[in-house]
């Protein structure tokens, strides 16, 4: 009898270590979730700033490129789309069609020197630059938790429990800037 309650005890105790353990992998699941989230959260913030900044750069440029109607239009179409996307690769191809109508912006801006020179138009675009280096930091974050969040959700014995209680792999938020996919010219 001594033996059998030395075992069942034994049986009990890793019963209660494994169940713990269940516990601590859920636990941190939920909290890798809850970060993915906050950090989407992030995003979100700076492309709204983004978003409400496009109409005030756009009429800058007007009031000096009449003739540019197409740039103007593929500018606001692309922000409506932008403003409008509900999901994460929706968001990411809106956003980069909407990097892509602003840099075409700026480059009509290029065009027209007193423009460049209007004290209005130079703190939109530090605005500008601004915002686009704090979306930068913000999807370095989002990207970096769901790095940490996917890699819990693939490694043993993690996965165990975060398919038996439906935890999904998150997606990556990717914007193509193609200033910087572009070779830089050296000259001398």
């Amino acid at each position: 009898m001594g033996a059998g309650i030395l075992i069942l005890i034994v049986i009990i105790a890793l019963a209660l270590i494994f169940l713990f353990y269940g516990v601590s992998i859920y636990n941190k699941l939920v909290k890798l979730k809850t970060l993915v989230e906050e950090a989407w959260s992030g995003i979100n913030v700076q492309l709204k700033k983004r978003h409400d900044l496009v109409p005030n750069l756009v009429e800058s440029v007007k009031g000096y490129a009449t003739h540019e109607r197409e740039t103007f239009d593929s500018v606001t179409k692309a922000r409506a789309s932008a403003m409008q996307a509900n999901d994460l690769k929706s968001q990411e191809a809106a956003e980069n069609n909407l990097n892509n109508a602003l840099i075409r912006l700026l480059a009509v801006a290029e065009q027209y020197p007193e423009l460049k020179a209007n004290q209005n138009f130079l703190q939109l675009q530090d605005q500008l630059s601004v915002i686009e280096s704090d979306i930068e930091k913000s999807r370095r974050y989002y990207n970096g938790t769901v790095r940490e969040k996917n890699i819990v959700i693939d490694t043993f014995p993690s996965n165990i429990i975060a398919g038996m209680f439906n935890f999904a792999k998150s997606l990556f938020f990717e914007l193509e800037n193609e200033a910087e996919k572009a070779v830089p010219q050296v000259k001398f």
